[in-house]
């Protein structure tokens, strides 16, 4: 008779069967007897999402943990509507238009349209629920696929979506509009409804972002064909920057879209800059004092375990590189010994700033030695290829409990330089200092690492206006990730700039500054 763990590693197998090239199963009961569903919901490798359908799940992860449910979100989606619908459904043009912006922040409700809708409320788990609605489709040569997701094209969205979402998304809807190269597109929908209210509020969204081309178009041709046709700025707010016109690219625009939006609000919340010290060897011995409980903090919010006789350990070498690949203390000791070699590199960066070198342009060029750093150890140790310390990641990456989806591995390609551009441009240093951390992590550009490079590059921000070094303290861990984590699916940057600003202030009062 077949063992527990015998019994097991068949349910396993069969759960293998079901997973996809992600390694993520999402299935229905009637794939899986119910034995093999109790033996895998049991041992954790499975959960409920509604009565009847599963996703594959980590059973190392805690039940209030929404991470596997997060990472199966869209895929569950696409397969439970098309079992539901079809081919007969699509995301709302608002959705629709959050999703061609590169905006696949997993909503708490999703709003689908088909015309076998029952006007229903599906609830999910993590406090998520699906509505489908029975409203007419678009036409078919207006409905686009997205990753399995079926979308209004996005110049049919445009042209559909309410007033409301001009205000209430404008970053969405100002990124999706910048991807419109062609006023045919538009046009052709326009002059088919004839419907000159619309076409007014179209020529006044493209006007604000600047596209005057497509903008007088619209009005031109509608006036030629015979519509009374009142131009209208649905937007709130006027632009203050230039979008780029590199690519059709979504992220870049999004980027500095975001930077405008939240500018004002950390210059605000911040205390005033202090300019480039005075005294530079003074501050980079402080440098060298607080490096123990930076290490410490930084690592600990990351979940490694370490302790002040360990840092102080590594960074003398007196550890072994190449250990036990498996114990937990060596993978900690590997992190600590990489968080030394990746903060010796970040001095080097603030001399060059305290040089006079534009912080921006350090941080393009320096940023990728301190991912190298920081992962040298483990090339050392064999777990990691010297490939892998390359460059940026090439596929796509999950947030631990976080709603935020970072951009594809292609759009960090586009979103990085404008990034950059945007440290460089930018005169107030904590500006840079809150918007280039929180921005580093929201676009994500390596599978790992990327939470204490963006410290990193935070306080080489903070180092070019004068503040101290400033470290998230370890009890502080879950309001920074809340206010992280707000930032990131409401696209407003305030608790996470006031939060920096108090611990900011509260070491400029320690040290007297």
């Amino acid at each position: 008779m077949p063992s527990p763990t015998e019994k097991l590693a068949n349910s396993l197998k069969l759960l293998q069967n079901l997973q996809d090239n992600d390694g993520i199963a999402i299935f229905k009961s009637s794939e899986l007897s119910r034995t093999h569903r109790e033996r895998l919901q049991k041992n954790g490798f499975i959960k409920e999402v509604i009565k009847g359908w599963y996703i594959s799940a980590n059973p190392a992860e805690k039940k209030a943990d929404s991470t596997s449910w997060f990472t199966a979100y869209w895929k569950f989606c696409e397969k439970y509507l098309n079992k539901r619908f079809g081919k007969n459904w699509c995301l709302s043009p608002e959705q629709s238009l959050s999703i061609h912006s590169g905006n696949w922040t997993i909503p708490k409700q999703l709003l689908v349209r088909s015309t076998k809708g029952s006007n229903n409320v599906t609830s999910l788990v993590f406090d998520t629920s699906i509505v489908d609605v029975n409203l007419t489709m678009p036409p078919k040569k207006e409905t686009v696929e997205k990753n399995g997701i079926r979308l209004f094209s996005l110049a049919y969205a445009l042209v559909s979506c309410t007033s409301n979402f001009f205000v209430k998304s404008p970053i969405d809807i100002r990124t999706a509009l910048t991807t419109i190269t062609d006023d045919s597109v538009i046009l052709a929908i326009l002059l088919e409804g004839g419907n000159s209210t619309v076409a007014g509020k179209m020529a006044g969204a493209f006007r604000n972002i600047r596209r005057i081309r497509i903008a007088d178009n619209i009005i031109q041709t509608m006036k030629s064909a015979g519509y009374d046709i009142r131009e209208n700025d649905p937007f709130s707010s006027k632009l203050q920057f230039t979008l780029t016109n590199r690519d059709v690219s979504p992220y870049g625009n999004r980027i500095i879209m975001m930077w405008q939006q939240n500018r004002d609000s950390i210059i605000k919340l911040f205390p005033k800059s202090q300019g480039i010290p005075k005294n530079k060897t003074t501050y980079l011995q402080s440098l060298e004092d607080f490096y123990k409980t930076d290490a410490y903090h930084s690592l600990s919010i990351e979940g490694y375990k370490v302790s002040p006789e360990l840092i102080e350990r590594v960074m003398h070498g007196q550890w072994d590189p190449v250990g036990n690949q498996q114990d937990k203390s060596h993978i900690d000791a590997m992190a600590a010994r990489g968080y030394y070699l990746a903060f010796e590199s970040v001095k080097k960066s603030i001399k060059k700033v305290f040089a006079g070198q534009n912080p921006g342009q350090t941080a393009d060029e320096d940023h990728s030695e301190w991912y190298r750093q920081m992962f040298a150890p483990s090339v050392t140790a064999g777990i990691l290829k010297p490939s892998d310390l390359a460059g940026y990641r090439n596929g796509q990456v999950f947030i631990s409990q976080s709603a935020h989806i970072p951009v594809s591995a292609q759009g960090v390609r586009d979103a990085m330089p404008v990034l950059f551009d945007m440290l460089q441009n930018e005169s107030e240093p904590s500006v840079r200092a809150v918007l280039g951390h929180f921005i580093f992590v929201y676009i994500h550009p390596y599978m790992d690492g990327n939470g204490r490079i963006g410290r990193f590059l935070m306080n080489v921000m903070l180092a070019s206006g004068g503040f101290p070094w400033t470290t998230i303290p370890l009890q502080k861990r879950e309001e920074y990730m809340n206010a992280l984590e707000r930032a990131s699916v409401e696209q407003n940057i305030d608790d996470f700039a006031k939060f920096i600003s108090d611990i900011v202030s509260a070491r400029m009062n320690k040290n007297n500054l």
